[in-house]
């Protein structure tokens, strides 16, 4: 009989342990090879760790192996002796002794040359490649930052009393409603993937008061641009008793001040391989639609072709705008038309063609949509009958709002999207680890 008594202390060292160690000990590291540069009598072999790079020297006649068992991609461990080299990733080398192979690559050549430091290659290769692609220093760093965004969106959130949920994504009817739905059959009854999390998080208000989730949604628009996925993660959360929907709005920048200081802290390593610049965000400007249409259109001598929503040609000019008048990468545009946003969404009293709903835009790019709900049951119905539209499948939702709901609000940030201005890059699918689109299913 044996039993586990909890995680195992293993005697091999990270990154971090070895900063720590003292130089000149024998020390223990795995990891798998980088790159191999062979010298003659010396050889620098780089391993490649979750932290980051780690220098070994392989010098012949100190080794009890010969150079030539190694490849690149090999996974080993290594014994050898901590020195400190200031020309070294991290400032530490290790002098090696001897190696454990423990496992060796079937194909001589990589796909790719991950071992530079970009990798000059097209973005089709990179993700026909992609679990390849992402062993490059650089790739990888990019989903470092992601990760940093998604536990910064947890950690705020707890710390204002939220509560995770997690909801269904298949589902009867799609709370955003309209023909870019991905249909199935669910047991010889028509099904569609949920395009967002909306119902249930509102019906869950009426239990935890706040609520958020982190999770993938689904849009089935024939889009093929540099800045649509048919599949996302969406940070999404929920809130009751809000007096208006600038809590909301509130509430997002308090998260992005939150995750700037969290990347500067935890991942300022990422941060200096891409070379990334984070934004000032201790205030965020926030504008009428119909307002900033307006400046923008006299600035910039910009046409206005649709007055009920904003072209992407005018999501860039307001950002454009935003940054030369008020120094903000970000910005809250308030106010949209109600022709342009769902039944659910509250109307401003003060103009009903209106609603108190938002976008923020970052660096010209629209990244969250939020605002305030209906929470009364028979404006919510009145709303409904006005669009013309059916209540089916809507049943268990409406009866959370028959009973009674406080006055509440959210909104949804695309993960990928955030990613992908913080980092500069001009193609959503750089900062998306799998990405599903018009023509991809694979890998």
């Amino acid at each position: 009989m044996e039993y586990q008594t909890g995680v195992k202390k293993k005697d091999t060292l990270e990154i971090t342990e070895l900063l720590n160690a003292k130089t000149s000990e024998a020390v223990k590291v795995n990891g798998a090879v980088h790159t191999i540069r062979d010298m003659g009598t010396v050889a620098f072999v780089i391993l490649r760790k979750r932290e980051g790079l780690l220098q070994c020297i392989y010098e012949e006649g100190s080794a009890t192996f010969d150079l030539k068992e190694i490849k690149e991609a090999s996974t080993l461990e290594v014994e050898g002796v901590l020195e400190q080299n200031e020309k070294a990733p991290n400032g530490i080398e290790i002098r090696m002794k001897k190696v454990k192979i423990l496992s060796q690559p079937e194909d001589e050549m990589m796909p790719l040359a991950i071992s530079k430091w970009k990798l000059n290659t097209s973005l089709e290769a990179k993700l026909n490649y992609r679990s390849i692609s992402l062993r490059n220093i650089r790739e990888r760093a990019k989903f470092r930052i992601q990760e940093g965004l998604t536990r910064a969106f947890r950690d705020f959130l707890y710390s204002q009393e939220f509560t995770e949920i997690h909801t269904p994504k298949i589902g009867a009817k799609s709370a955003e409603g309209g023909a870019n739905l991905f249909k199935l059959e669910y047991f010889h009854r028509p099904a569609v993937l949920q395009q967002s999390p909306q119902f249930y998080k509102q019906m869950m208000v009426g239990v935890f008061d706040r609520v958020f989730e982190t999770a993938p949604v689904f849009r089935a628009e024939k889009h093929n641009t540099k800045r649509h996925l048919n599949e996302y993660t969406s940070l999404d959360f929920e809130m009751g008793y809000i007096d208006g929907f600038e809590d909301i709005m509130g509430m997002e920048t308090g998260f992005l001040q939150y995750v700037m200081e969290l990347l500067k802290k935890d991942y300022a390593r990422e941060l200096k391989i891409l070379n990334v610049e984070l934004p000032k965000v201790d205030q965020i400007p926030a504008v009428k639609f119909s307002e900033i249409k307006e400046l923008v259109a006299e600035k910039y001598n910009h046409k206005m072709r649709n007055p009920f929503d904003l072209e992407p040609e005018e999501e860039v000019l307001i950002g454009k705008y935003a940054k030369e008048e008020w120094d903000s990468d970000f910005v809250f545009v308030t106010h949209y038309p109600s022709k342009k946003r769902p039944f659910y969404a509250m109307d401003d009293p003060e103009d009903p063609k209106y609603t108190l709903s938002f976008d923020l835009l970052f660096r010209g790019l629209e990244i969250t949509t939020g605002g305030q709900r209906i929470h009364d049951y028979q404006t919510l119905l009145k709303k409904i009958e006005a669009r013309g539209m059916t209540t089916e499948g809507m049943d268990q939702y409406l009866a959370t709002f028959k009973h009674g709901m406080p006055p509440h609000g959210g909104l949804g940030i695309g993960l990928e999207r955030l990613t992908m201005q913080l980092l500069g890059e001009d193609n959503v699918r750089e900062t998306t680890l799998f990405p599903r689109d018009l023509s991809r299913l694979e890998p």
